[in-house]
């Protein structure tokens, strides 16, 4: 075992808390429900970028490569200013939701190289111009784009082209769980010297106004180079400082007159530091050398081509000469790092796929983030305090009230999703439960626990709306995750989380029974589920069209989520027979929802339709008959995801289960007969269960592998290229609407921001994709062939299917034959500078065509699925790894 994991395992064991301290800050605080306090929920207007540096946040805190114990009660984090700035660079700038032609979108360049699971090794890049930064150009760009338009980024400003930049790579070596020590090294990259002003920052969240603390902690100044934070749940921590800094302390507190002109209620302010460093006004600093709030500030030179690094370390208890050997510490923890992925990547042969994996896996440890949200009090205020707005009571998740988050989660992206989305937040818990598979139950069993669930049974959505309905993709990422840690556990699966997570996961399939299938008839609606902008009409709200909408995918999630659970059920049966009967339970439902989709029941609904051999969305208008929405989208292409093979060994440990079931085949032959190979064995005597057989599989899977329509040359588009030139219409109550495949950026306002599923790649759809074929390879065997791509004459198995968009989704981030990635572009700079090239960003979405990275450039959450896909590629049990080699240099 390698001293990584010793560390996960000591911190499993509760004999050193190893994850105390961690990147647990935000990067965007401002522009968030928890901050708005405005009467109409406007949320990006009520705290902005510029008022951030002087407003004292209530439910966070922001930094730029931050990090804070696991209650984030101290904080730390990197300040920077290259003299010509209007304001510290103390958190990264981007536009709203309003401001950016395509939504918000941070406009910084930053990257997340390397972390441990443990915390005990970080990395990241920082890219600052040395010019004044470009805010109002970004600005007034982007204000002056059109949706048509694509975003303008800071590098197309030009502000590197001539390497006027520094790249500051913060990281940070704990000696122990609660010794640290901590680094910047910024090096020029420009042609002439140039002054930096490097201002590590220490502070309190501001806890003591809300009622849950009497008590005021303290820093303060602590011999010639030592900062002291003081509070008395916690103790005393020293901070330790390299060189010969200037040392300026304030306290976290709002300038009330700077934001709101009205008197201050303190004298010494959050934004004193800036001012003093800025504009030399040292009015609202404590001369003291005391507060809330504290600063080191060193001012570098640093020659052309050069680089300094400014150091310290962080200790529970005072310690002479500490930052003597933190280039020591560093080093080991480096060491370490690299042994924990060496023996990770051990089977991955390409140097270029390990930089991507390693990155990703970066992503997703930095992406952690202290998420604290209690709606009664964010509704009622705090004691003592003003009061919110009387409109809010009724207003933005009013009925969330049970809603008490405090918590580390992994985060969307901490910049423009700095808040959870549960369906992301599954798909996250993949690739990490290979690291970390701790953290990743934890996380799952986070969102099903009464803090978070409704007590009706829904998962709550995301901060904006939480009665917002995600796909229900968590029974999934249970059973996922499970299998996963029993094959690290030498086969010893982990009772007590799969029992707790399915015991509410019974509770939430139950609130979509009773409230997504409104006529009882196993069809199910859901609103946009996640599918931004991919129908004709807002499916969240289709009664504005005076109709009832069915959706193809609401019901195929719903057939999935049935298919797990019983999965989850037989897994069970393992410590307690008595889950055979839950087993049979959700089998039933799946049975009867895939009749229901093929109108079995003769209720004239059906979602499949013969004359274009693929599902679609039904629309029911009352007194005439039900619209077909002829719309080749991803919607049609969800009910692959149905599918479980299940090896019959199983069925013959558990008799009342397998008795059940032939009962019911036989009761239902036409149900058995369209979505059961349960009469037919498969590969290893397996049985499959799917809502695909046949005509009907191969029907969609020759649509999805057509390049003409859903195969792009990186994974599988979300809307058929069909429609590029024969866009969908369709006629509603007089309204005419339409559908155009549009590969980037979407060009409508449906959803608003830069919500877009009408052509571009993603990463979650691909790999469900690509995990369903696997699935339907295991019952076939290889002894199933199918055409690929359409139209080629080639006929390959499933599996080779699947290896293969793996690939393709790959590719994206991998260098072609002229050392360029995909994603980038055709930006060059991006491309072929030596320190941009091998340094990886993980957009939301990729263009249908070229591959283009889209939407937030730091998604790592679910476009870190690649590193899932990288360990599955060389990971597969029937090659070795020169045999995935061989095949990736062939294709």
């Amino acid at each position: 075992m390698n001293v990584e994991k010793l560390r996960l395992q000591e911190d499993r064991e509760r004999k050193k808390h190893w994850k105390k301290w961690g990147p647990y800050l935000t990067e965007r605080q401002w522009g968030t429900v928890r901050e708005d306090y405005s009467p109409n929920g406007a949320a990006w207007d009520n705290v902005t970028h510029d008022e951030a540096k002087s407003k004292a946040y209530r439910w966070g805190e922001e930094g730029i490569g931050g990090i804070s114990d696991f209650k984030q009660n101290l904080c730390f984090a990197w300040a920077f200013w290259n003299g010509k700035d209007p304001m510290l660079k103390e958190r990264f700038f981007g536009l709203t939701g309003h401001q950016g032609n395509h939504g918000e979108d941070v406009k910084e360049l930053y990257y997340y190289l390397d972390s441990t699971p443990t915390h005990s090794y970080m990395k990241m890049l920082y890219k600052y111009p040395q010019s004044e930064f470009p805010y109002q150009t970004l600005l007034e760009e982007n204000r002056r784009r059109t949706k048509t338009d694509p975003e303008f980024e800071i590098i197309d400003t030009g502000i590197f082209d001539k390497d006027e930049y520094f790249d500051i790579y913060l990281e940070y070596a704990k000696n122990d769980f609660e010794d640290i020590a901590a680094f910047a090294t910024i090096h020029n990259r420009g042609p002439e010297d140039a002054e930096i002003w490097v201002i590590p920052t220490i502070w309190f969240r501001k806890t003591w106004h809300t009622g849950h603390e009497p008590f005021i902690p303290k820093l303060s100044l602590s011999g010639e180079k030592q900062i002291k934070a003081f509070s008395p749940n916690r103790g005393n921590y020293f901070f330790n400082f390299d060189g010969d800094p200037e040392f300026k302390f304030c306290d976290n507190e709002t300038n009330r007159e700077k934001l709101y002109n009205i008197p201050n209620e303190k004298m010494y302010l959050k934004d004193a530091i800036n001012d003093y460093v800025v504009h030399r006004f040292s009015r609202h600093l404590n001369p003291n050398n005391y507060g809330t709030k504290a600063a080191a500030i060193y001012k570098l030179k640093i020659p052309a081509g050069g680089s300094q690094r400014v150091k310290f370390r962080m200790t529970h208890q005072k310690t002479s000469e500490a930052v003597a050997s933190c280039d020591q510490i560093l080093q080991e923890r480096i060491n370490d790092a690299d042994e924990f992925y060496n023996e990770l990547q051990e089977r991955v042969k390409s140097e270029d796929m390990k930089n991507i994996q390693r990155q990703a896996y970066a992503g997703m440890m930095w992406g952690k983030q202290f998420y604290y949200y209690n709606i009664d009090r964010w509704l009622d205020g705090d004691p003592g305090r003003y009061s919110p707005p009387k409109e809010r009571k009724k207003g933005r998740n009013s009925d969330w009230r049970h809603l008490y988050n405090q918590d580390i989660i992994s985060m969307p992206d901490k910049w423009e999703y700095p808040w959870y989305a549960v369906w992301d937040s599954a798909f996250h818990c993949v690739p990490i439960s290979r690291i970390d598979p701790d953290f990743a139950k934890g996380q799952l069993l986070l969102f099903l626990n009464e803090s978070y669930m409704h007590p009706n049974g829904q998962i709550p959505a995301y901060e904006w709306n939480f009665s917002d309905v995600n796909p229900p993709v968590h029974a999934y990422a249970v059973q996922r995750v499970y299998q996963i840690d029993k094959k690290m556990n030498d086969g010893k699966g982990d009772q007590e989380f799969l029992e707790r997570a399915f015991h509410k996961l019974m509770i939430n399939f139950t609130w979509w029974v009773n409230q997504k299938d409104s006529e009882g008839k196993n069809i199910f609606e859901g609103g946009f589920l996640g599918l931004d902008n991919i129908s004709v009409i807002d499916r969240s709200h289709a009664h504005r069209y005076k109709g009832k909408l069915e959706q193809a995918d609401a019901t195929s999630w719903m057939a999935m989520f049935s298919l797990n659970m019983m999965r989850i059920s037989l897994d069970l049966c393992e410590f307690n027979k008595t889950y055979q009967f839950t087993a049979t339970k959700f089998l039933e439902h799946f049975l009867h929802i895939a009749g229901a989709m093929s109108n079995i029941s003769g209720e004239n609904i059906s979602l499949w339709n013969d004359e274009e051999n693929f599902f679609f969305d039904v629309f029911h208008l009352p007194g005439k008959e039900p619209k077909v929405m002829k719309l080749k989208s991803i919607v049609g292409i969800i009910p692959l995801f149905a599918v479980e093979s299940i090896r019959l060994d199983m069925f013959d440990s558990l008799p009342e289960f397998k008795e059940r079931l032939d009962f019911f085949l036989k009761e239902k032959p036409k149900l058995a007969a369209l979505v059961s190979s349960w009469i037919q064995p498969g590969h290893e005597k397996r049985r499959l269960f799917s809502l695909l057989r046949g005509h009907r599989m191969k029907s969609i899977l020759n649509k999805m592998l057509d390049s003409n329509e859903f195969l792009s040359d990186y994974g599988i588009r979300s809307l058929s290229k069909y429609h590029e030139k024969k866009p969908y219409t369709l006629r509603i109550n007089g309204d005419v609407l339409s559908v155009k495949y549009t590969p980037g950026e979407s060009d409508t306002l449906m959803f608003g921001g830069n919500s877009n599923w009408r052509g571009p790649i993603w990463f979650p759809i691909n790999h469900l994709i690509i995990e369903s074929l696997r699935k339907f390879d295991y019952y076939y065997g290889g002894e199933f062939s199918i055409e690929y791509p359409t139209g080629s004459g080639n006929y390959v198995t499933m599996d080779i299917i699947a290896r293969e968009l793996s690939l393709r989704c790959i590719k994206l981030f991998l260098k072609d034959e002229n050392g360029h990635r995909p994603m980038y572009g055709k930006n060059l700079k991006m491309q072929e500078d030596p320190h941009f090239k091998d340094h990886i960003l993980f957009y939301e979405y990729f263009h249908g065509d070229n591959g283009t990275g889209l939407g937030a450039s730091h998604q790592t959450g679910w476009t870190g699925l690649v590193a899932e896909m990288i360990h599955k590629y060389y990971k597969s049990e029937r090659r070795t790894a020169e045999d995935a080699e061989a095949e990736f240099r062939i294709l």
